[in-house]
């Protein structure tokens, strides 16, 4: 089996390393990172600058906590080190991963020439033909910037920009309260910058459990972030001392020192000439699959944020091993397709946000009868002693059964937390599975148990 993966993302190297594991002849073709420009250049940068807000956030706290005197402040020069070793060691683990799987790693850009080869134009200036038995498509997305939007790098920025930005923003106007703008929203209020976000809804995190939602906005308020509920930003421009100022179709105006874009992204295919292999795109430029992330093309696959799935790196990870699964014919065998509702996700915010499974809102919204129950971090012995007990875990359960549906916790560690929750999702546990599981005492996770009672 020759097989030949376009994106060198988590779905490219998973898919690529486990079907070398099984025997295939691989090739991967990447033009930027291997690990994935949303993945090193969004998602891992974005999570190190908010553990280095979250540490200053802590030393915010530390009277609490029997210690005073406690300044420190962010050092952009080093942070952008910070953010340059970590993407750099992990580029380098995945390029030796693959290369102790006898994986032929291109770094250059591939469009199809028909449904069976592809032309890479290497770094190099080379161009390589390239033929395949199989191929998967795993060339992720890039934000999205309307035409109203004249990013400029400076003031003006895209996410991908701001990692860091090229300097801490004295006002920052967020534009987009989605998972990514409010997690902007966190990072630069802990660095000091006061902060504004622009709200096309009446709620914050649209898609997300209200009451999730509005512990959220309730801390933001707190800590001075100001919302602008109900505007749809419309175009952006600079005034004469430089201030950005955001126009609103309802027609306010925010003028801040900076402006950061987050209202979503785009798919890569472009480049790709798609047409010439027959695979064919929705409206949107994703490229629709079936459960097995099979185009239309029977033999050519696509995974991660192009084949318009859940937008995540944990999705795109177990979509590529089910490509490598089907490849290589192990799903003749006892095979679990992926059920995209189980999928577990995080916000990186403060409190941190997670989630997996149905949500009470949607199961009513269904007409589902449901049991939720749910407790606060403020009854948790081990929040009380870490000075931090915003929040709550909330469990949905089937009431006859007592199989987990689903969960969301609002609090310190919630992404980890999340895990037990997903695990009883995944597994069809019940309530009582957790209940009398013997946690440690203190620890937070007392709470899931509580919860689950």
């Amino acid at each position: 089996m020759n097989f030949v993966v376009v994106g060198g993302g988590p779905a490219g190297i998973q898919a690529a390393s486990y079907a070398a594991r099984l025997g295939a002849q691989v090739t991967v073709v990447e033009k930027d990172v291997l690990g994935g420009a949303a993945n090193l250049w969004d998602c891992i940068p974005s999570k190190a600058m908010i553990a280095t807000g979250g540490l200053l956030a802590l030393l915010s706290r530390a009277s609490r906590m029997g210690v005073s005197d406690v300044q420190l402040y962010p050092e952009l020069d080093s942070i952008k080190a910070r953010i340059a070793s970590i993407t750099e060691h992990l580029e380098r683990s995945n390029r030796d991963l693959l290369g102790s799987q006898g994986v032929r790693v291109i770094q250059g850009e591939a469009r199809f020439l028909d449904s069976h080869h592809i032309a890479v134009q290497s770094i190099s200036g080379d161009e390589i033909e390239l033929g395949g038995d199989a191929f998967l498509i795993a060339t992720g997305s890039r934000p999205r910037v309307p035409d109203w939007a004249p990013i400029d790098g400076d003031r003006i920025l895209t996410t991908r920009q701001a990692y860091p930005p090229p300097e801490i923003p004295k006002h920052l106007v967020v534009i987009g309260s989605g998972v990514t703008g409010v997690e902007f929203v966190h990072m630069f209020r802990t660095f000091g910058s006061k902060v504004s976000l622009i709200v096309s809804r009446q709620q914050i995190l649209p898609q997300k459990d209200p009451e999730v939602a509005a512990a959220l906005e309730t801390d933001f308020l707190d800590s001075g972030v100001k919302l602008y509920k109900g505007a749809r930003a419309k175009g952006i421009s600079r005034d004469e001392d430089g201030n950005v100022v955001v126009a609103c179709d309802d027609g306010r105006s925010i003028a801040g020192s900076h402006c950061l874009l987050a209202i979503g992204s785009l798919p890569n295919y472009e480049s790709l000439e798609l047409d010439k292999a027959g695979v064919m795109l929705d409206d949107s430029g994703y490229i629709p699959v079936d459960h097995h992330c099979v185009s239309n093309v029977k033999h050519i696959y696509a995974a991660g944020d192009i084949s318009g799935k859940l937008p995540l790196a944990s999705v795109a990870t177990m979509q590529g091993r089910k490509v490598a699964e089907h490849i290589m014919g192990l799903d003749t065998r006892e095979h679990h397709h992926l059920d995209y509702d189980k999928a577990a996700s995080a916000i990186f915010t403060e409190p941190e946000i997670a989630d997996v499974g149905l949500a009470e809102a949607e199961a009513f919204a269904l007409g589902r009868k449901i049991r939720v129950t749910k407790v606060p971090f403020a009854a948790n012995a081990r929040a009380l002693i870490n000075g931090d007990s915003r929040g709550f875990i909330k469990i949905v359960s089937d009431p006859a059964t007592g199989v987990v549906l689903g969960g969301s916790i609002v609090g310190e560690r919630a992404a980890e937390l999340i895990s037990v929750i997903a695990l009883a999702v995944t597994a069809h546990l019940k309530v009582a599975d957790i209940v009398e599981s013997l946690l440690v005492h203190p620890a937070l996770a007392e709470a899931l148990a509580e919860a689950a009672d």
